[in-house]
């Protein structure tokens, strides 16, 4: 059996959630298993109707009202039982902040080997893969082995397929035995932001800006073009360092990592960390003064000018419908 580790938004599978699931029907395909899904939070079961469209046979819901919110020590002692009682070939996760933690977890627990934001997987009596390493700056070719294998899929590498036969997932509930202490660490509560419009891992265009836009208040060019383009606004690690604007419109690598179709970089050098958050975007136009700029020689299209200059004028383009 493979098992899928599942995110949701009420019932719901996040995006991620549903790229790693082609990853985990390949290696089911591969391995002739059967494909499962462990899932936490009171809505779970409700991705049973959305999860059978992806070939998910089963799905493991974890009874415990304490469960219902993230914590990383609980949900990957959970997941352990689960790989305990199940004796799962592999368990598959998107390779998102929770991903990533939940199986470093159970990996630690369990002394079961992990190979995060994997590319490629070759499944046979080890497994044989490729995976992004130094901030995705390299490609990494690997062996996988052991009793039960730890993977998480790289964002934006798998695109969420639906199986060619649809399913009619069973959903079994499973409460594991949790100690007090596994949950000293948990979501407290949730806080709405104030931001409104698209979110950034959605967008289908975004405008990037970095410390040559100047500063905070020179954003509102890029929000007009943002606009105007039905897009969002992003920035690099250094524009958010200087408080121009907040960790949430970062991309890159400690940040957000988009797939628009189109991603406009004003003032963005092009630093390794900044590329891995873009790689996903299907083009990459670049505005900056200097031609030699990373950024410039790895874009799609490039313009050498002052982007307080450009703009404008591209706003006033798009305005007038040229």
């Amino acid at each position: 059996m493979i098992l899928a580790f599942v995110e949701h938004t009420g019932g719901t599978p996040t995006e991620p959630s549903l790229e790693s699931l082609t990853l985990a029907r390949e290696l089911a395909a591969d391995t002739a298993s059967r494909l499962d899904a462990v899932v936490f939070g009171a809505e779970g079961a409700a991705t049973a109707d959305h999860l059978g469209t992806y070939g998910v046979e089963t799905v493991h819901h974890a009874d415990d009202e304490r469960l219902d919110t993230y914590a990383p020590e609980a949900w990957a002692e959970s997941v352990g039982q689960l790989v305990d009682t199940e004796g799962p070939e592999a368990v598959v996760a998107p390779a998102t902040d929770r991903g990533q933690e939940v199986l470093a977890h159970v990996g630690a627990k369990r002394d079961l080997p992990v190979a995060t934001n994997c590319l490629d997987v070759d499944a046979g009596e080890t497994y044989e893969l490729a995976r992004q390493r130094w901030g995705g700056s390299l490609v990494e070719h690997a062996v996988l082995d052991g009793e039960t294998k730890l993977l998480t899929a790289a964002e934006h590498e798998f695109s969420p397929a639906e199986a060619d036969t649809a399913t009619d997932p069973t959903v079994q509930t499973f409460t594991p035995e949790l100690e007090g202490s596994e949950f000293r660490v948990s979501v407290d509560r949730f806080e709405e932001s104030d931001t409104s419009g698209v979110a950034l891992g959605e967008a289908r265009v975004v405008v990037g800006g970095g410390r040559g836009v100047g500063g905070p208040d020179d954003y509102d060019k890029l929000e007009t073009l943002a606009d105007l383009l039905n897009g969002t606004v992003g920035a690099s690690r250094a524009a958010v360092n200087e408080g121009w604007r907040p960790h949430d419109d970062q991309i890159g690598q400690t940040g957000a990592k988009i797939s628009p179709d189109l991603y406009i970089a004003c003032g963005i050098s092009g630093a390794v960390q900044h590329m891995v958050g873009c790689k996903g975007a299907d083009n990459v136009l670049a505005i900056n003064t200097d031609p030699e700029a990373a950024i410039m020689q790895k874009g799609d299209y490039a313009v050498v000018g002052d982007l307080h200059e450009i703009v404008p004028e591209l706003n006033e383009a798009l305005r007038g419908g040229r």
